[in-house]
């Protein structure tokens, strides 16, 4: 097991499905070595595990050469995270490997790091339909406000400062973004299974292995006392 314990030497097969389209990546050590945007347009029932094995085949690895497995747990589509974290629990269960479950809005506020470094706070928008976004705010790495759920215009009422949107739902409702003195990323919804593999590496390096049957979608759900008034 001391294997899963240093990241210098781990390979990481990290999967995200919390978006139609998702992404992949793969990391060795401390370096992402290929990171792949999925075809939004095939569900991605019918993409996995085949994008997996694809990213795998060309780098010449096998699932055996996996050391540790990584998945976005959400928020996002209820179907895409089941799917993908069962794909991942189902790979790591056979080869007897350790699977970390990150937050995709974790994994988006550090991408946007990557983006843009001159700007220390960072709210993270993945679109949750009918109007609504899963949204969290990160300042100067570190989460200020916990995953809500609730409409753009609300959340921007509360915009204080300069601050940088990311995620699908910021694409989405960009144009409220910028008419709030917001910024959004460019691009405004990069894939993020780079930073899934990075941040799962941190969690390794800290002891933090799971079993995969420990992984659990993180669903956001507005507070009782939203949900009672929207329900009168």
């Amino acid at each position: 097991m001391a294997r899963y314990y240093h990241p210098s030497v781990m390979v990481i097969l990290a999967l995200d499905t919390t978006t139609p389209g998702g992404s992949t990546a793969l990391m060795r050590g401390a370096d992402v070595v290929d990171v792949r945007a999925s075809d939004a347009a095939r569900p991605q029932a019918e993409r996995l595990p085949a994008d997996l094995m694809a990213l795998l085949g060309r780098h010449g690895l096998e699932l055996p050469d996996i050391d540790l497995y990584a998945v976005a747990t959400g928020p996002g589509s209820f179907t895409g995270l089941r799917v993908g974290i069962a794909t991942m629990q189902g790979l790591a269960l056979a080869q007897g490997r350790p699977l970390i479950g990150i937050s995709g809005l974790d994994a988006l506020a550090w991408t946007a790091r990557k983006i843009r470094t001159d700007v220390a706070r960072i709210a993270t928008w993945v679109d949750a339909w009918r109007g609504e976004v899963y949204a969290a705010l990160y300042e100067n790495g570190a989460e200020v406000m916990p995953p809500t759920v609730d409409a753009p215009g609300h959340l921007l009422r509360n915009l204080r400062g300069a601050t940088l949107f990311v995620g699908d739902g910021a694409a989405a409702y960009a144009h409220l973004i910028t008419a709030a003195g917001g910024q959004v990323t460019d691009p405004a919804a990069p894939p993020i299974a780079a930073a899934v593999a990075t941040l799962a590496a941190r969690e390794a390096a800290a002891g933090r292995c799971p079993p995969p049957h420990a992984i659990r979608p993180l669903y956001v759900r507005r507070p009782d006392a939203e949900m009672a008034r929207k329900s009168r």
